[in-house]
């Protein structure tokens, strides 16, 4: 049988005879043969504010996508409520265990650290943040035990490579 990714019979004018995967994968890769549609979420319980209708669509879109295990990209233009968007699902993950299984590692370019911070407090002050920066921030096991507890780790790209030790071996 000739199968594409996408259920056509050739990808790229190239023919596929089969696609073989195993273990993860093919667990992963059977979930598509299900059908089922993308449903515009309530807003989560716990955000203080209102989301306009795009910032609606985005977060069901998110939410949408991490059932499938997939990673997304927002892009829209800036101030459109991007962040807004990602608190909502953080929100919403929470609110559906009552706790987040290991805490959210967030990291944003420097001059945007203290607006994320701001963000999560105005708009999701249920979420327990935790800011790793500074020089006299904790490292190793101390910021490990640091974290346990918290939903949500803010820090930068650049210290997240000075760190990457104490990042890598934490369960996010």
């Amino acid at each position: 049988a000739k199968i594409g990714l996408g259920g056509e019979s050739s990808a790229s004018g190239l023919p596929v005879d089969e696609v073989i995967s195993e273990g993860w994968l093919a667990e992963w890769l059977e979930q598509f043969k299900q059908s089922q549609k993308m449903e515009q979420l309530d807003q989560p319980v716990g955000l203080l504010g209102q989301l306009r209708p795009y910032q609606q669509f985005g977060y069901s879109w998110l939410a949408f996508l991490r059932k499938w295990g997939v990673g997304a990209c927002l892009a829209d233009d800036m101030g459109l409520g991007k962040t807004i968007q990602t608190i909502s699902l953080l929100l919403r993950e929470k609110g559906t265990k009552k706790k987040l299984s290991a805490p959210v590692l967030l990291i944003a370019p420097t001059s945007v650290v203290t607006n994320w911070e701001r963000e999560i407090g105005r708009f999701a002050p249920g979420l327990k943040t935790y800011i790793h920066r500074g020089a006299t921030r904790l490292k190793g096991g101390e910021m490990r035990e640091a974290v346990k507890g918290q939903d949500v780790v803010l820090t930068s790209y650049p210290v997240a490579r000075l760190d990457a030790e104490s990042f890598q071996s934490t369960k996010w």
